[in-house]
């Protein structure tokens, strides 16, 4: 069972024990991402989060990778549209290093300015490449017309004007307001005593509060009939990406929805998949997935297929769509949909890193049944 514990500087850290295993994995959390940016700075989560890797006051670059990777260890970090995310997993002896370097990084970032401009052409590289791969261009396109002139509705790398007009002082500012220990949680999963992360924690986070960040801008939805956009390149294939507003991160009918999400496309033998590809040959590959947000959502269904089957795969994905709203699903269809929902779950908590971050993320949104920061 988890424990959560709120330090006197208003640091939240979780615990969550596995003592039959041989790591821990680590995260520091930090209620920053694409929501809480605007227009004008847009991307720039994203770039801070990159920007961490490079170096801190007291270690460089290479010192960082080296002190993780040379004791068996690897690390990562992601920016998204509510949270951003910096973690490591090493060999249980070694958790008191982890937290000793992300803290480093996220309290004491360099932030050079001959990296950040470097980090800056990178980015604009990462952000060029995605507009060159369809299958992911389309979902950048998709989410500005369901939450058009909002951040949700801004890609999470920003755009190349964006990026390019960041300055370190931007930069410095953002890290001031959210990357203070009360808007931060500190979590380890693994071989880890309940007392073990919160005593290194206080040991390395002893930062001040600082004032309290921010909230995002509450989500507007004002959309009153189907809206089309097509978008016309030299492409192999038609991508197509249907999207609908659905249900937020804390509604009660969120795990109903997760069940009819695997029904229509969310495995190999969803409806989609099964009938797009295996009995009509329509696609490689068809799905659908939810997001949950604080106070909206989307399931969101994305298909590839050859230009002239295009018509047909539409036809599909909405008969199936009709089909969900007029036939009871069947006794064996809910049972094997709910049956891998509950198996991809558990084996996702075998493993030390992913149950940190199904775990992480829970609580640092303050999910039902989870204690919020």
């Amino acid at each position: 069972m988890h424990k959560i514990e709120k330090l006197s500087n208003g640091l939240s850290v979780a615990v969550m024990p596995m003592d039959h295993m041989e790591s821990v994995s680590i995260g520091v959390w930090i209620r920053a991402g694409g929501r809480y940016e605007n227009e004008k700075n847009s991307g720039i989560s994203h770039l801070l989060e990159h920007l961490l890797f490079k170096g801190t006051t007291t270690r460089d670059m290479k010192t960082i990778k080296e002190e993780i990777e040379g004791r068996g260890g690897s690390f990562n970090g992601f920016t998204s549209e509510e949270f951003t995310c910096y973690l490591v997993k090493l060999l249980a002896k070694d958790a008191e290093l982890g937290i000793d370097i992300l803290s480093d990084m996220v309290l004491n970032p360099r932030l050079d300015k001959t990296e950040i401009e470097k980090e800056k052409s990178v980015i604009i590289e990462e952000i060029n490449m995605y507009k060159d791969m369809p299958s992911h261009y389309v979902h950048e396109i998709l989410a500005e017309m369901m939450w058009p002139g909002q951040p949700l509705g801004m890609p999470l790398a920003g755009n190349a004007e964006t990026v390019r007009a960041v300055k370190r002082e931007d930069l410095a500012s953002y890290k001031e307001e959210f990357y203070n220990p009360r808007n931060m949680l500190v979590i380890g999963v693994g071989k880890t005593g309940d007392h073990e992360v919160p005593s290194i924690a206080r040991k390395y986070f002893r930062a001040s509060a600082g004032e309290p960040a921010r909230a995002f801008d509450a989500i507007r939805l004002g959309q009153k009939e189907p809206n089309i956009r097509l978008f016309t390149k030299e492409t192999e294939q038609t991508h197509m990406a249907i999207g609908f507003h659905s249900l937020d991160r804390f509604h009660p009918d969120r795990s109903a929805l997760g069940i009819m999400n695997i029904i229509l496309g969310g495995n190999m033998s969803s409806r989609l998949f099964h009938i797009a590809r295996d009995e009509m040959a329509l696609c490689y590959e068809i799905s659908s997935s939810g997001r949950k947000y604080h106070d909206c959502g989307a399931l969101v269904i994305s298909v590839g297929v050859d230009h002239g089957k295009a018509a047909d795969a539409a036809g599909v994905i909405s008969r199936e769509l009709k089909r969900l709203t007029t036939e009871l699903v069947s006794a064996d269809e809910l049972s094997r949909a709910k049956e891998y929902y509950r198996g991809q779950l558990l084996f996702a908590l075998e493993d030390t890193m992913s149950h940190m971050l199904w775990l992480g993320e829970k609580v640092v949104a303050g999910e039902k049944d989870f204690e919020a920061c």
